[in-house]
């Protein structure tokens, strides 16, 4: 994908994981008493559950992009980006992302391989079971979600400002190389110009011609 198609995803993500967990909040009192403990569990646990699977399904698409787009912004990103300017706040917010997507990712790689596991040993069961690995695994995805709830924005927010340095078939890699080219440009446009070349001495014998 375009690295201007990358942005509109991981924001849609980020808001979907929002309206999924102020969904859930609007209507989760009404299942609870006064002090805050669920009355009608079932509806309540029906409630978590429909909101953890509705946001794993926006954290699956911050597993897909995020860690690309992370590394583009990372490489486009100057020390005058954090230190100042739109998107030093979006920047900072970003520190904690990196464990947010590798633990996220944890969580789907055991999910796959619990499903292997069961093709393997036991074929046919994968329907049965199914349902239940998948709750388990957006039940602890959601703690997950809910963080790139809020550092999604700012991941979305600080690609779209710097997708203009970026170049979308380059590598972050070449992407780094080519911003440390430029701020090396730059120190050395301010440098003290160097020394002119030293002439020849006047009598140096003139160099041989080969034969």
């Amino acid at each position: 994908m375009a690295w201007r198609q990358h942005v509109p995803a991981l924001a849609s993500a980020a808001a979907g994981i929002r309206q999924a967990s102020d969904a859930w909040d609007a209507v989760s009192d009404s299942f609870c008493d006064e002090d805050g403990w669920p009355i009608d569990e079932k509806c309540y646990a029906d409630g978590k559950v429909a909101r953890d699977a509705e946001a794993w399904k926006h954290v699956e698409v911050f597993l897909a992009h995020g860690p690309e787009v992370l590394a583009g912004v990372r490489a486009a990103t100057s020390e005058t980006d954090y230190a100042e300017g739109p998107i030093s706040e979006d920047l900072r917010r970003l520190r904690g992302i990196d464990t947010t997507l590798e633990q996220a990712g944890q969580i789907q790689q055991e999910w796959d391989q619990v499903m292997a596991l069961m093709d393997v040993s036991q074929p046919g069961s994968r329907g049965i079971y199914e349902s239940q690995a998948t709750e388990i695994r957006n039940s602890e995805g959601w703690h997950y979600a809910d963080e790139l709830s809020l550092q999604g924005p700012a991941l979305a927010r600080a690609a779209d400002h710097l997708a203009s340095r970026l170049d979308p078939g380059q590598s972050p890699q070449a992407t780094r190389a080519r911003v440390a080219l430029a701020r090396s440009t730059s120190v050395n446009r301010t440098a003290s110009p160097a020394s002119p070349p030293v002439s020849p001495a006047p009598n140096a014998p003139a160099p041989r011609r080969s034969l």
